[in-house]
């Protein structure tokens, strides 16, 4: 499941479910009551390996902005200005996910409102599972070992998002 407390509150919240498809054919109205966008992902645990894929990815991007703005900002670019010159550009002007079904699924790659232990948990089974499948996680590793450095005086339970800070995928 995926949308937050906000998600939960307005009944936006992505859905996805693992198991026998005719049971979740037959329960999805009550899936519908709670969500917008219940999804049959596949057998048992494929809905979990969904959520891990779209939260460990969101940490990861998150990683990588932060990265680059923090190097784009300290080079001297005010914040508002230099956030309004990537929006611009072509990385900008799209959804994240837009370039996956055109270049990397296929292989064609030529032309916090989140507790932070929550997050912990989310990038390790991801990296447990990437180590389970011989997938490298060089930035969810990077990831993972700054979690102990950004825990505040509450432990795990500072949010996600105050942390903000060509990958080449061995198949």
């Amino acid at each position: 499941m995926s949308g937050g407390p906000h998600g939960a509150r307005s009944g936006r919240l992505a859905i996805w479910v693992g198991g026998d498809r005719a049971i979740y054919d037959q329960y999805k109205h009550v899936l519908d009551a709670i969500g917008d966008k219940p999804y049959y992902v596949g057998p048992i645990g494929a809905g979990a390996i969904a959520k891990l894929v779209h939260n460990c990815t969101g940490y990861i991007l998150q990683t990588a902005l932060a990265e680059t703005f923090t190097m784009g900002i300290k080079a001297g670019v005010d914040p508002l200005v230099l956030w309004q010159a990537v929006r611009h550009g072509a990385l900008g002007r799209r959804q994240t996910f837009d370039g996956v079904t055109q270049h990397f699924l296929p292989a064609h790659f030529d032309p916090p409102d989140f507790a932070l232990r929550l997050a912990r948990k989310d990038v390790s089974l991801a990296v447990e599972v990437g180590r389970e499948f011989n997938v490298p996680m060089r930035l969810a590793n990077l990831r993972r070992a700054a979690y102990p450095l950004s825990r505040g005086e509450r432990g795990g339970e500072r949010r996600q998002d105050n942390i903000r800070h060509k990958a080449c995928l061995a198949w």
